[in-house]
């Protein structure tokens, strides 16, 4: 506990001794501190990277495989600040007192649908078959894009951490618990696997279990916790089952909507 003591003479002898905590107020200065250190440095990396391959490229204007060579190192380092940059503004957002910037009914089928369509080119760069396995007909109340974002972040992680040939299966399930009914989004891969001292931390931001890999792929390191804010938006959770060598499971749980899909009119 950090305390702050504040003293006031009252007169006649006496003094106000008032004592504050501002440990909370500490541990999020600290956090806020790491952050924009943590955020200088990842944006060193692409920066400092785009600006060695231009001047590579200048210096290699008479070569053509060289030219073809830096100008692709090239564009995917502008593409990785590029996917940075956004992915800070969404977590900033998201940490916001109204972090959900549109509520309506949506149908998680077409949202899987989505994040597939997005990971598609990448996950065949990478050899790696995208299966979409049981999918139930179900409903929950959202940011449709956010949604999105937070299936195609654990998808592309899937791919990103799959070995060629591998696969990458999303399936969604209705299920009840407790009384209450959910929506289960599951991602499974048979990649490298996460330890099971790593996985408390897998949903911090900017760590990385495999940082080579992470990098050679683009990854940020944002991703997890991004969609931890986007399940803790929607009032669901995010957890993961994983063995070294045998692959990941993350199951993104929301409330499920079992109302009607079309709002009723009042009668007359």
């Amino acid at each position: 506990m950090e305390v702050a003591a504040h003293v006031r003479p009252l007169g006649n002898d006496r003094v106000l001794v008032l004592g504050v905590d501002e440990s909370g107020e500490r541990r999020v200065e600290a956090v806020r501190r790491d952050f924009v250190a943590n955020i200088s440095h990842e944006l060193k990396t692409p920066i400092g990277a785009i600006s060695v391959l231009s001047e590579a490229l200048a210096a290699a204007r008479d070569d053509p495989e060289a030219v073809d060579l830096f100008s692709g190192r090239l564009q995917r380092e502008t593409a990785r600040l590029a996917e940075l940059i956004n992915q800070i503004i969404d977590l900033s957002r998201l940490q916001s007192e109204d972090p959900m910037l549109s509520r309506e009914l949506v149908d998680v089928g077409e949202v899987v649908a989505e994040a597939v369509s997005r990971s598609q080119e990448r996950a065949t760069q990478r050899g790696v078959g995208l299966i979409v396995a049981h999918t139930d007909v179900v409903r929950v109340m959202g940011d449709r894009w956010q949604l999105a974002d937070a299936i195609t972040n654990l998808v592309q992680n899937a791919i990103n951490y799959s070995n060629e040939r591998a696969r990458v299966t999303i399936s969604v399930q209705a299920v009840a618990q407790d009384g209450d009914d959910f929506v289960d989004v599951k991602v499974s891969d048979n990649g490298i696997g996460i330890r099971p001292e790593e996985q408390e931390r897998i949903f911090e931001r900017f760590y990385r279990v495999d940082y080579g890999r992470s990098r050679e792929s683009g990854g940020t390191g944002l991703g997890l916790s991004i969609v931890r804010h986007i399940a803790v938006t929607h009032g669901g959770s995010i957890r993961v089952w994983s063995r070294p060598g045998q692959g990941s499971t993350f199951t993104l749980r929301l409330p499920a909507y079992l109302g009607p899909v079309e709002p009723e009119e009042d009668t007359p």
